[in-house]
């Protein structure tokens, strides 16, 4: 049966959009819980073990940043070109982001290997905990041709609309690490307890069953782009453009955490319960952003889909549906913080002075939740229409040209509260600055 990929044109905006929101709501919905079991595990071998997990993440988080972004890139071509009817350039999109893909694989695996001991040693002179963080950083990055090669294809697969696929490889990966995770780990019956090698080894493994289902997907199935060894050629011009689509989306993507840094900076002067704070505050946003998160991604194929279609009435509905929705969502979650900060804060900690900074936090920065709408929205709906350095100019003003300033300036003259009205007051200029630049984006050739 040949694969219908014209319904990203033909099928009534609402439904489509929820179709193809709901599998990625879901799947990262299962990735945030999985994470969150996955450290409880490492937590029950040591905290050392924990501190080693802590030390090796940004440079784990840096290749993941670069795989996604990267697949983004490639989600972007592929969505242009099949809206355009391009079926061939579709296929060497495709083909090219795939190849691209595992490079990155082979040349992180071998640099991060290499410069883990160092790395480890600039923040501990503990070697106990650097050999724990080498044993589990070199086994992560030995996976790391085939955790390329994953968020490729989850990128490709969703890039045609085959939302359900990408929700089923991450389930089934994350399921299989949760399962081995207590085996590898502690050891059973024959199995020996292998420690923190055990928890990156459960890691890989995940990874490479969701690869597994993928290929089973791609290759049992028509799906309506394929790789081809004719495709291989070099193509400057394509080539570009999935860099410059993907290096902006890594830019997006590794920035918050040069913003937490710095704010961590401003903070720890007054008190370790701010940081702490602000560390809390981070993980409920993943919660709380994780729908309007899922809306943005499920929209990003459908937008470079009916751009290349020449379809704007639908781009234009499609984008003003995301921005509803997100804002829509944004709102419970202002009302949720306004409400019942007190609880929330106390899933984290019983500390009743870090409750107490909290719940003032929340309050104030949940005051710009709902705008924020107008800048997620925005930005992903440049990247999906291959526009990413306008994307990645919306993110600089969220994560470093507003904020870092009006958090330096607010917490010098209120303190560190200064830097929770700071959030604000950066999501409502962000977004007058995100508007601008989305509608001026879309009306330029």
């Amino acid at each position: 049966m040949k694969m219908n990929d014209t319904f990203m044109k033909t099928r009534p905006v609402f439904p489509l959009l929820l179709s193809m929101a709901l599998p990625n709501v879901i799947s990262m919905l299962v990735n945030s819980l999985y994470n969150i079991v996955d450290s409880l595990f490492v937590a029950q071998i040591s905290e050392q073990a924990m501190t080693a997990l802590s030390l090796v993440f940004p440079i784990q988080n840096f290749v993941n940043a670069v795989a996604i972004g990267f697949g983004i890139g490639i989600n972007a071509q592929i969505a242009l070109y099949l809206g355009a009817g391009d079926h061939e350039n579709a296929n060497r999109a495709a083909t090219h982001g795939m190849m691209f893909s595992l490079l990155h694989g082979v040349v992180g695996m071998v640099l991060c290997i290499a410069i883990m001991p160092g790395f480890l040693r600039r923040f501990t002179t503990d070697s106990a905990l650097v050999d724990m963080g080498v044993t589990y950083s070199t086994i992560v990055f030995l996976f790391s041709l085939v955790n390329m090669a994953d968020l490729a294809f989850e990128k490709i697969f969703q890039s045609v609309g085959r939302m359900n696929v990408a929700m089923v490889a991450l389930i089934t990966g994350c399921v299989t690490n949760i399962a081995l995770d207590p085996v590898l780990i502690f050891g059973l019956g024959p199995v020996p307890a292998l420690g923190i090698a055990g928890a990156a080894l459960a890691t890989g493994i995940g990874q490479a069953v969701s690869l597994v289902v993928y290929l089973y997907v791609y290759c049992t199935t028509e799906v309506a782009v394929r790789f081809s060894r004719r495709c291989l050629r070099f193509d400057a011009a394509l080539d570009g453009k999935l860099y410059a689509i993907g290096v902006p989306a890594i830019l997006n993507l590794a920035l918050p955490s040069l913003l937490v840094t710095f704010l961590n900076g401003l903070l720890a002067v007054y008190s370790q319960s701010y940081v702490t704070v602000l560390g809390i505050y981070y993980k409920l946003q993943t919660f709380l952003y994780l729908p309007a998160n899922g809306i943005v991604q499920g929209m990003r194929p459908l937008v470079g889909y009916n751009y290349g279609a020449r379809e704007h009435g639908r781009v234009s509905r499609l984008y003003n549906l995301t921005l509803g929705l997100s804002a829509g969502i944004m709102a419970i979650g202002t009302l949720l913080c306004l409400t019942i900060a007190g609880p929330l804060m106390g899933l984290f900690t019983s500390n009743p002075e870090t409750i107490a900074i909290g719940q003032t936090a929340l309050r104030v920065i949940c005051l710009g939740f709902i705008v924020s709408a107008v800048s997620t929205t925005s930005s992903g709906a440049l990247e999906g229409l291959g526009k990413g350095v306008p994307s990645l100019v919306i993110s600089l003003c969220r994560y470093i040209i507003f904020i870092m300033p009006i958090a330096w300036v607010l917490c010098g003259r209120m303190g560190p509260t200064g830097v929770w009205h700071a959030f604000w007051i950066t999501e409502a200029l962000s977004a007058v600055i995100a508007y601008a630049v989305y509608h001026k984006a879309v009306h330029q050739k």
